[in-house]
């Protein structure tokens, strides 16, 4: 008799490889990963070791969650190998890495971070305008860190640059439960699971 295995649905999470300003970046983040262990889904994250990064993947760890890591080799050395937690991929280039990880996600959340983040937010956000892919996108807004980001979305579509309806491509939560109601609620059937 064969038995079937279900895999675990698994959450993108950008973030920063920095711990930002006061431990609340980290303990965020931290509680997002045990957050995504609580519901029985998994973590997909780009490998860090440190910062935001690293505290989101012990979280996910240490709730049971699956956490697989995709880093450049470039980045490998740099963002301490040693720590980053889960199953890791070491790919090319970020190219690579974010191809990688928005094939392994069927949702994505947005934690703290700088560029990086910046530019895997605007990219997935981008791709479901575009239809290359449906898969909620959710900021984890928590503190009011994300606010002057949202101002600016809606600042684009005042502006004639970006429709309502693609405005509604990036939601936003002011706590963990929130945010993670936000992606199962508005799951596309991938995730639905």
């Amino acid at each position: 008799m064969s038995e079937t295995v279900r895999t675990p649905r698994s959450i993108g999470v950008f973030c920063g490889a920095r711990p930002g300003s006061g431990p609340r970046h980290a303990e965020l983040a931290y509680d997002f990963g045990a957050a995504l262990g609580a519901r029985g889904l998994g973590l997909v994250y780009g490998a860090g070791g440190v910062g935001v990064m690293g505290a989101v993947a012990d979280g996910a760890i240490d709730a049971g969650a699956p956490v697989t890591g995709v880093i450049p080799h470039d980045l490998h050395e740099r963002e301490r190998p040693d720590k980053a937690r889960g199953e890791i991929f070491v790919v090319r280039g970020m190219h690579d890495r974010k191809a990688l990880m928005y094939r392994l996600s069927e949702a994505f959340a947005v934690l703290p971070g700088g560029y990086g983040t910046l530019d895997e937010l605007m990219e997935v956000a981008t791709w479901n305008q575009l239809g290359f892919h449906d898969k909620p996108i959710v900021l984890v807004n928590t503190h009011g860190f994300f606010d002057p980001l949202i101002a600016l979305l809606d600042h684009l579509v005042a502006e004639g640059f970006m429709s309502a309806h693609d405005r509604e491509l990036v939601q936003a939560g002011t706590d963990v439960g929130e945010c993670l109601d936000l992606i199962t609620l508005n799951e596309p059937a991938a995730l639905a699971g």
